[in-house]
């Protein structure tokens, strides 16, 4: 079987960064990506995506992302970006490469992959992202007739012309996707609270440039709770004057689905063709379960991506790991340093595990 210093799963932009990390550390890590590029899952959002953070502000470790530094990239921007920064890793990147299972050997790791290889490692980064893990709600009376997707498998507003749309949620996503579609079709949002808006631009400056320049990008967890205390969307003025004009309408959750039609908290039923969940993603960490890392709920058992069950796992892009701005590309740098250096701290301890 082969032997690698750190099995790195996941070629995104945590994956990618984990990596230069690790190589900056003197180590030589494998990245280990199912799809067919290391780009994650930036080429599977919808058309319009952009960024909600401006160029200068969206950058990995030591690759500017280039041109205008005050532009808001859009998806295939950040798709080229990240295509650049694998191909001048100096690390080596095997696609086409899913794990399905990783288990303890020893102080190592044993990972197998879905055709059946089996590769060890001293060390692993779970770098996996959510897109593949997309959550479900269990939605009321679910026996809806119309079409019934999740924001993963929207690409644009085309197929809904002149549709009945329902999005559920009132997040970032929701509130982009439902303001685009409000162009071609009859668009609500049903959330269970008013949305909320943050202005995305302050006395002429992005919102990233005070989140930087105050330090509230390095507030812990708990700390974002009490400030923030919900959601925010994050607006330049489209998307609340699309709600004041009533171009894009919000109602309160509905209570049912009832065939074609939902049944809103008021007891009205209205036929509807399509209902969109924007209802957010979970860790994709199933190849963890048989380790016993995982809750039991799924979600990883950590203390700011450092493993709380195995030494030598570590994990990064979770949301909230350790700041407001872990699962974002100009955030992961830094929660890269920190789990990086807890994981070559182990691996150094084993290096019979890596066959050196």
């Amino acid at each position: 079987m082969e032997y690698v210093d750190v099995a790195v799963i996941g070629g995104g932009q945590s994956g990618l960064t984990a990596a230069h990390v690790l190589r900056q550390r003197g180590l030589t890590p494998v990245v280990l990506e199912a799809s067919g590029r290391a780009t994650g899952s930036w080429p599977n959002y919808y058309d319009s995506l952009t960024l909600f953070s401006p160029a200068r502000f969206s950058a990995l470790p030591d690759l500017p992302f280039g041109g205008d530094g005050d532009r808001y990239p859009h998806r295939d921007e950040v798709v080229d970006y990240l295509t650049r920064y694998a191909d001048r890793l100096d690390a080596e990147i095997r696609t086409h490469t899913r794990i399905e299972c990783v288990e303890r050997d020893g102080v190592g790791f044993t990972l197998r992959t879905a055709d059946g290889r089996r590769l060890g490692a001293a060390g692993i980064v779970a770098a996996s992202g959510a897109f593949g893990n997309p959550l479900l709600p269990d939605l009321p009376g679910r026996n809806f007739t119309g079409e019934l997707l999740h924001v993963a498998d929207y690409r644009s507003p085309a197929p809904y012309a002149g549709k009945r749309i329902v999005v559920v949620g009132g997040g970032n996503s929701a509130v982009q996707v439902g303001h685009e579609l409000a162009d071609v079709a009859t668009v609500t949002l049903a959330t269970r609270a008013p949305v909320r808006f943050l202005p995305q631009v302050r006395d002429g400056k992005d919102l990233h440039h005070w989140l930087t320049t105050t330090g509230f990008d390095h507030l812990p967890p708990e700390w974002l709770i009490h400030f923030v205390g919900g959601t925010l969307v994050l607006d330049t003025g489209p998307y609340k004057d699309a709600l004041e004009a009533g171009r894009l309408q919000r109602r309160p959750m509905f209570t049912a689905l009832d065939g074609d039609a939902v049944v809103w908290a008021d007891g009205t039923r209205e036929q509807v063709d399509v209902v969109l969940l924007a209802t957010g993603s979970r860790p994709n960490l199933g190849y963890l379960a048989k380790l016993g890392a995982l809750d039991e709920q799924g979600a990883p058992l950590h203390s700011g991506g450092v493993s709380a069950t195995h030494p030598g796992l570590v994990y990064l892009g979770l949301e909230f790991q350790r700041s407001f701005a872990s699962n974002t590309l100009r955030g992961v740098g830094r929660d890269a340093e920190y789990v990086i250096d807890a994981l070559v701290a182990h691996v150094r301890k084993a290096p019979a595990a890596a066959g050196l």
